[in-house]
């Protein structure tokens, strides 16, 4: 495993600088992702639930993005990012020429390496003109739950010879065979615990179907649904969250699942 993917708004380019001073003395061993658009305010925190101030602001212009780059390389103490991806864009946001010239004058000057996108299953239009406007790398949500990518993205990305990251891989975690029927997130401070109860029981339950004529006896439910996303020809990688090195070494072992198959585009880095 090579590839980490982050964002300017986690935290505030937090979440970059903790990255940063992890990894810094082995920078070209590693593929560095981050995105750019928003900001993120920690002071919002502090506000009453209901209060109009906003975790996030949006930044698109070219001065305000150059401003951005200029920060995350900071946190990240490096020279240089892997992969730029446009985070979470409107369609006419992703129009913007003045805005990919910008990006393209980064490329050009050594700071940017790829120009990704990272957006939804849903944005066919955005994928579908990536090259037009010099991406080469689109994240997208994919997942056993959420196929939507399958029908337009997916396709437009391997017409267009794009590398593909395909994100939340576990469905927020209705995949990590951590939850049964009944027994969602509860805790406040999990924003997870807003979804519907009734739509996350039936969640759950197609869940347990899939376990039980899906998911292969002796495989966990985690490994085997990010392995899964691997089983698409177009998806060359996969981003799964971690908060133990025993769920980084689960994720790093789906490589040898029988689910990955040999000719896979990954298969000999994997």
């Amino acid at each position: 495993m090579n590839l980490v993917d982050t964002a300017e708004c986690y935290g505030d380019h937090l979440a970059e600088a903790l990255i940063g001073g992890a990894i810094h003395q082995q920078r070209e061993d590693w593929v560095v992702a981050t995105k750019f658009g928003h900001r993120f305010h920690p002071q919002a925190l502090q506000q009453p639930r209901g209060s109009p101030a906003r975790l996030r602001t949006d930044h698109w212009t070219p001065t305000e993005v150059v401003a951005q780059l200029e920060a995350s390389l900071r946190a990240l103490a490096t020279d240089h990012v892997d992969i730029y991806q446009m985070h979470s864009a409107s369609d006419e946001v992703f129009g913007r020429h003045d805005l990919w010239e910008v990006l393209s004058q980064q490329v050009a000057k050594g700071k940017v390496r790829h120009l990704g996108v990272s957006l939804s299953g849903a944005d066919v239009d955005q994928a579908r003109r990536a090259t037009q406007v010099g991406v080469s790398v689109v994240q997208v949500g994919y997942n056993r739950l959420d196929r939507t990518a399958e029908q337009g993205v997916l396709a437009d990305c391997l017409d267009q010879d794009l590398g593909v990251i395909a994100r939340e891989p576990l469905a927020n975690g209705y995949l990590s065979g951590k939850y049964r029927p009944g027994a969602w997130v509860t805790a406040s401070d999990d924003w997870r615990s807003g979804h519907d109860p009734q739509q996350a029981r039936r969640t759950l339950e197609l869940v347990e179907e899939i376990r039980r004529t899906e998911v292969p006896e002796g495989v966990a439910m985690a490994p085997w649904a990010i392995a899964w996303c691997l089983r698409h020809s177009a998806v060359s990688g996969v981003v799964a969250g971690c908060k133990s090195v025993q769920q980084l070494q689960a994720n790093v072992a789906v490589a040898d699942l029988a689910l990955v198959r040999d000719d896979h585009p990954r298969a000999m880095s994997l």
